[in-house]
């Protein structure tokens, strides 16, 4: 098997990141509205984690794209809280604690970059990714945080970091 690494985001990465995450969210059934799906920023992932506070990486199996995971400010919150965005693996990396290298990733450049807490969303019946998460300290929530315009998302989690 190649090795899988993480690295930061390059612009050539775009085009494989837009059709995996699309492609991971229609296998997921997620609704196309309402969700990331839909983000304008899905085709332009390099120019909009290169915002201050930003980062995206990806997740990479032998010079291909299979994956990735990013941290940004969250919108209409304090700028102590940031979010997991866009974590998506292809099929064939998935289930093996390769999520768990994606987060610590994604949460060591969050506490480099001085955020005091994460906070993600995700689907109630995304089983796996709802288990991964709590497995490293995000604790469910009644209600969103911030405005990220994914409204057809009902489950929502945070972190202290």
């Amino acid at each position: 098997m190649d090795t899988i690494k993480i690295r930061t985001i390059k612009s050539e990465d775009n085009s494989a990141l837009a059709q995996i995450i699309r492609e991971v969210l229609l296998e997921m059934g997620v609704p196309k509205v309402g969700t990331a799906y839909e983000d304008e920023s899905l085709d332009k992932m390099f120019e909009t984690y290169t915002q201050k506070g930003s980062s995206y990486f990806v997740l990479e199996q032998g010079g291909k794209v299979v994956g990735g995971g990013g941290i940004a400010p969250l919108e209409k919150a304090s700028s102590e809280i940031c979010e997991l965005q866009k974590m998506y693996f292809l099929p064939e990396v998935r289930g093996k604690g390769i999520g768990v290298k994606m987060i610590q990733t994604c949460l060591e450049f969050a506490k480099e970059q001085g955020y005091a807490q994460c906070y993600l969303e995700t689907m109630p019946y995304m089983e796996a990714a709802r288990k991964l998460y709590k497995k490293v300290g995000f604790k469910a929530l009644t209600e969103p945080v911030g405005d990220t315009g994914h409204y057809s998302c009902q489950t929502w989690m945070i972190k202290d970091l």
